[in-house]
C-alpha cells in the first residue's frame, strides 16, 4: 500500500517532461556552466525530480538498443541522424573536449527528438496541437457544433479552417475518424499538402511516415492534392504523399475501421507492418532483428488490449526468440 509520502515523491507526468528534456540537454554535448548549475537546482528541488529523472535516463539507456534498427529500418530517421551527426562534427571540431562519444550521443538525442522512445515526449511536428493522444489512447471530440471526430493511438491535431474556409482540423500525425451528422454539414481535414472535404457521411484520415490515406465509410469525400482530385465513393480509398496522389482503390470498410472496436485485423501484410503497427499502440517498441522473417506474411486480427498475447503468438507462428527490456522494449531476434 502505498502511504501519503509515496504520493507526494511520485513524479508526475509534468516532472517526467521535464526530466526528458533536461536528459536530451545532458546528452546533446552543448552544456554551459548555467545549464549544469539549473540542472542541479532542479534536481535537488524534491525526491519526486530526482525519481523522475532516475526513469527518464532508465528509459534512455534502454532505448540505446533499439537505436540502430530505428536508424536502419526508417530512411527519414537515418537521413535526420545523418544531417545532426554531421552538425555535432562541426562543433565538435571547434570543441575538441567534447569528443566522439558527445558527438554520438547528440546524434541520438536528436534522432530521439523527431522519433521519441515510446512516444515519452511529442515530436517536433506536434508541437501546437489543440488535441493529442498517447500510445495506446483513443478519445472523441465535438468540433464545429456537431461534428465528432475520434483520435486513434499517437494523434495530434489542430483546429484549422481549409483553404475555400470550411471549418475543419489539420491532421499533423495518426488517425482520426470524422463522423457527420444527418442533414449535412462540411468538414475538412488538412494533411500533408493536400485536404479532404466531405458534406456528409463518414470518412477517416491516417497521415504516418510522411504518407496520408484517406478512406471513405459513407457518403463521398473529395480529396484535392496539387498533383490532382479524387472523389471517393463509399469504401474507396486514395493515398497521397507531398508529390503525388495515386489512383481509387476498393477496401474493406470493417477491416479499415476495426481500430474503433479495439481491433487490428491485417490481411497478408508483411510481419514488420505487422509490428510497427502494433508499436503505435503498446508503450515501448518492438524491434525485430531478424530480416529472414521481416516479409513475411500476416493474416489474423489481434485485441488491442492484448498486445503482448498478440506478440507471443506472432513469436510462436514465426518461431522468435524474444528479450524483454526496461522500458517496454521487446527484441525479437
Amino acid at each position: 500500500m502505498k502511504t501519503s509520502a509515496d504520493h507526494r515523491t511520485a513524479p508526475t507526468d509534468t516532472l517526467r517532461q521535464q526530466a526528458w528534456v533536461w536528459l536530451r540537454l545532458l546528452k546533446s554535448g552543448d552544456v554551459k556552466q548555467w545549464d549544469a548549475e539549473r540542472f542541479q537546482h532542479w534536481l535537488d528541488a524534491s525526491p519526486a525530480h530526482k525519481a523522475a529523472f532516475a526513469d527518464a535516463r532508465q528509459r534512455w539507456e534502454a532505448f540505446q538498443p533499439a537505436a540502430a534498427e530505428l536508424l536502419r529500418s526508417s530512411p527519414k530517421a537515418a537521413r535526420f541522424h545523418a544531417q545532426a551527426a554531421q552538425r555535432t562534427r562541426s562543433q565538435a571540431g571547434r570543441r575538441a573536449f567534447l569528443g566522439a562519444a558527445a558527438a554520438g550521443a547528440a546524434a541520438v538525442a536528436a534522432v530521439a527528438l523527431v522519433h521519441p522512445p515510446g512516444g515519452l515526449w511529442p515530436p517536433l511536428d506536434g508541437w501546437g496541437a489543440d488535441y493529442r493522444t498517447a500510445t495506446g489512447e483513443q478519445r472523441s471530440v465535438t468540433l464545429a457544433g456537431r461534428v465528432n471526430v475520434m483520435l486513434n493511438t499517437q494523434t495530434r491535431i489542430r483546429r484549422e479552417a481549409t483553404r475555400e474556409g470550411v471549418p475543419g482540423i489539420a491532421l499533423l500525425a495518426g488517425e482520426a475518424a470524422i463522423d457527420l451528422p444527418a442533414g449535412g454539414q462540411r468538414f475538412g481535414v488538412i494533411a500533408a499538402g493536400g485536404q479532404s472535404v466531405a458534406d456528409g457521411g463518414r470518412f477517416e484520415v491516417r497521415h504516418l511516415d510522411g504518407k496520408v490515406c484517406v478512406t471513405c465509410l459513407q457518403g463521398k469525400v473529395r480529396v484535392a492534392h496539387p498533383a490532382g482530385v479524387r472523389e471517393l465513393q463509399a469504401s474507396q480509398q486514395t493515398v497521397y504523399d507531398g508529390r503525388s496522389i495515386a489512383g481509387i482503390a476498393s477496401i474493406d470498410p470493417l477491416n479499415v475501421s476495426a481500430w474503433r472496436s479495439g481491433e487490428l485485423v491485417f490481411r497478408q501484410t508483411k510481419l514488420s507492418l505487422v509490428l510497427a503497427e502494433i508499436n503505435r499502440y503498446r508503450p515501448g517498441r518492438v524491434v525485430l532483428v531478424n530480416d529472414a522473417v521481416r516479409d513475411m506474411p500476416v493474416s489474423g486480427s489481434f485485441y488491442i488490449a492484448s498486445l503482448d498475447r498478440a506478440l507471443a503468438q506472432l513469436q510462436h507462428s514465426f518461431d522468435l526468440d524474444a528479450r524483454a527490456l526496461p522500458g517496454g522494449l521487446l527484441i525479437l531476434s
